[in-house]
This record gives structure tokens, C-alpha cells and sequence, in this order.
């Protein structure tokens, strides 16, 4: 199975260690939701955090919907990469990716 994507997000670890966090959305979800919840021009409902302890506080609040980004999580897709995998990818916010899944062929017990 091959799905596409586009890259929503690009988030450090939050414990410090070497990956990202990459964050996608099916194009079918983007689509639908430019055209019920968002203005043409608009940006997008964001919040702000001055350190890492007040982002991890509110990140139930964020994913639960309380803020306004429930909506936004619901058809998201998460993917943590090491460091020198990002790198070699190159990806940036707003890349297009395809994302397969191939289920391995066992043989025997």
C-alpha cells in the first residue's frame, strides 16, 4: 500500500535526543479542511510557548482539541526519524512524500 502525504510539521525531540519528530497529512485531509475550516489567506491557530515544560503541560490540551487542535491532529500521521535520516531526506514543511507499507512474507513457523 503507497498513501501521500504532505509534511505538516517538523518537531525536535522533546527529551533532547538525536530525531525529529515529522509530522503528515493525507492530501484528501488538507483539501477538506482548506475548504470547510480555514480562510484562503488566513493563518492557521497557533500557540506560543517560552520553554519546553509550559509546551508538554498544554500538549493534552493540543491534542485533545481544548485549544483548537483537534481538528488539525485527526488525520495525522507521525514519524520519528533519526537525525542523519532527516538530513539525508532533506524534508521541509510542505513537501510532498509517499509513505508504503509491505507487510513481510514469513515462511515456516
Amino acid at each position: 500500500m503507497k498513501k501521500e502525504f504532505v509534511v505538516k510539521s517538523i518537531d525536535a525531540s522533546p527529551d533532547g535526543a538525536p530525531y525529529v519528530i515529522v509530522s503528515l497529512s493525507s492530501i484528501k485531509d488538507l483539501k477538506e479542511g482548506t475548504q470547510n475550516t480555514q480562510p484562503a489567506f488566513g493563518s492557521p491557530k497557533v500557540m506560543g510557548f517560552t520553554n519546553m515544560n509550559d509546551m508538554m503541560k498544554d500538549l493534552n490540551k493540543m491534542i485533545s482539541g481544548g485549544m483548537g487542535g483537534g481538528l488539525g491532529m485527526q488525520g495525522s500521521t507521525q514519524l520519528k526519524l533519526e537525525m542523519h535520516e532527516y538530513k539525508d531526506m532533506s524534508l521541509s514543511v510542505g513537501d510532498k512524500v509517499f509513505l508504503e507499507l509491505t507487510k513481510a512474507e514469513t515462511l515456516g513457523v
